[in-house]
């Protein structure tokens, strides 16, 4: 095998463009309002049809009137799509004659000029090159200039061969493992989930409950816990009316907000000594604020003040400490420093995901703060019991142009509250089984990298002439692109001298 010094390719290989190597086109949409142009028998290829991989059925087609009356053109099997929109670079292979729309370029199939699987594959390693060429304000984009402009090392076509067959056996390999990493994550999640439930139910502390009878049960503890929230309430309204100078009116008191009770009658039966509650009965929850974006307001952030966004919270474990955002003391004027310990939730973009702040912090209304009425209540539980209902809040989210909750919604949320002491056992008891499951699943995570990073390898190879021996008998790739040349120029009609214009046979 002949390696590849300074980065030069090997005798026989040569550098070319996909516009000079292949014939590319690009399709059309037919009008919407004409259905008599949908629903037909030639698959129509979206964006989204698009795979990474073969493709023999789409989501529209078209009928014959669709593809005469627009700019849609039918393309053989074997050929190779870019998306030029959005995703750029996604790819498909076309497992039959197919149409695309006018946000895919295709690659027509020429068998005695190149292996489209070796193009597929060329495409795919260097698709981030690609995608770096995107244009455009709301959504990126490239140009079918800028497909057949982009360069590729070609080898000999009956090398092309060899190169496709021996990177798809490595690749199938590849994928296998992949897939077997996938499938164990997903058995971890669904483990996570399980135990999660087994927690917020009462059936991962069962033996340890029977041995260690409460000495006050969630019901009592229910009762106290409104009893501080009702004091704290009027300890600040009175505190108000104090700064005011006011005299507290009559019947005062009865302004209370009582906060919602659950609703039990459709609810299971709880371990004994449980009792349902809200959050809003345990806790204090209320929106973030920020009344200008960081990024309209420069003069805001930069500062002191971690400003936390929704985006932070998803990728948090458990606990927040980093953000990448700081607020100005401008910044925290216009909005809200919630105190470490809180928990933060999400009511926009990534509805219900949790986090439990380490540090003081700021956060936008996109998310919603919870803090514990009282020292008896571990908002460690309640984060964990919010995890096992994330999918539910974020199931049960209206569906609008973003899906998103509010605070009436979370302020309704039912919780399971078992006493003090057996809280701090559940959050003990996940901190331990969760914990190994979290190890598991760091270091799959790793090998996915390592695997990522092996395909790459693996492609680099194929491409620098690297994967399989060279054939000194194999036809030159120049003598390829050369015949590739020759017979489009035979296809290219001779174009009819331009006759002169009628006033300049007049002014003769």
């Amino acid at each position: 095998m002949q390696v590849v010094q300074d980065g030069r390719l090997p005798e026989g290989w040569t550098t070319t463009t996909l516009g000079n190597l292949c014939e590319w086109v690009s399709g059309g949409t037919p009008r919407r309002s004409e259905p008599s142009y949908f629903g037909g028998k030639h698959p129509w290829i979206t964006i989204s049809d698009l795979n990474d991989g073969e493709l023999s059925d789409t989501a529209e087609y078209l009928t014959d009137a669709g593809i005469t009356n627009s700019a849609a053109k039918l393309v053989p099997e074997g050929s190779i799509l870019v998306a030029l929109y959005g995703s750029i670079g996604k790819l498909g292979i076309t497992q039959k004659p197919s149409t695309t729309n006018q946000a895919i370029a295709c690659a027509l199939p020429d068998a005695q000029a190149y292996n489209s699987r070796y193009l597929f594959h060329f495409i795919r390693f260097r698709r981030h090159e690609l995608s770096q060429q995107g244009t455009g304000v709301t959504q990126k984009n490239i140009y079918l200039g800028d497909i057949k402009a982009f360069t590729v090392p070609l080898a000999p076509l009956a090398e092309q061969t060899r190169i496709v067959k021996k990177l798809e056996e490595l690749l199938a390999d590849l994928d296998a493992g992949v897939a077997e990493l996938k499938a164990a994550q997903k058995k971890l999640a669904q483990y996570r989930q399980s135990l999660l439930k087994a927690a917020v139910e009462g059936q991962l502390t069962a033996d340890w409950r029977a041995q260690h009878p409460p000495t006050e049960t969630g019901a009592e503890l229910l009762a106290r816990i409104l009893q501080e929230r009702r004091t704290r309430w009027e300890a600040k309204q009175l505190e108000k009316f104090a700064q005011q100078g006011k005299t507290p009116p009559k019947n005062w008191q009865g302004k209370y907000p009582e906060p919602i009770p659950p609703d039990t009658r459709s609810l299971p039966t709880l371990p004994e000594g449980w009792v349902w509650a809200t959050l809003s009965q345990i806790g204090w929850l209320d929106r973030g604020r920020s009344k200008y974006r960081p990024r309209n307001a420069p003069h805001l952030y930069g500062g002191a003040y971690p400003f936390v966004q929704t985006g932070d919270i998803r990728h948090a474990d458990t606990h927040l400490s980093k953000v990448e955002v700081f607020y100005s003391k401008a910044g925290l004027t216009q909005s809200r420093l919630w105190p470490a310990g809180t928990m933060c939730i999400t009511i926009a973009a990534n509805i219900g995901k949790t986090a439990i702040l380490s540090m003081d912090a700021c956060f936008p209304d996109s998310i919603v703060g919870f803090l514990p009425v009282s020292g008896d209540v571990s908002v460690r539980y309640v984060e964990y019991f919010m995890r096992s209902a994330q999918q539910k809040l974020e199931d049960e989210a209206p569906a609008t142009a973003q899906k998103n909750i509010n605070l009436e919604i979370l302020e309704k949320v039912v919780i399971p509250l078992p006493p003090p002491i057996e809280q701090q056992q559940i959050v003990k008891s996940l901190d331990e089984t969760m914990g190994g499951a979290k190890e598991n699943n760091s270091a799959i995570e790793i090998v996915l990298k390592q695997t990522t990073a092996q395909r790459q390898n693996i492609l680099r190879a194929a491409f620098a002439g690297e994967l399989v021996p060279q054939d000194p008998s194999d036809e030159p790739a120049s003598a390829l692109l050369e015949r590739i040349r020759a017979q489009r120029a035979a296809q290219t009609p001779d174009q009819k001298p331009r006759g002169r214009k009628k006033k300049e046979i007049q002014d003769a």
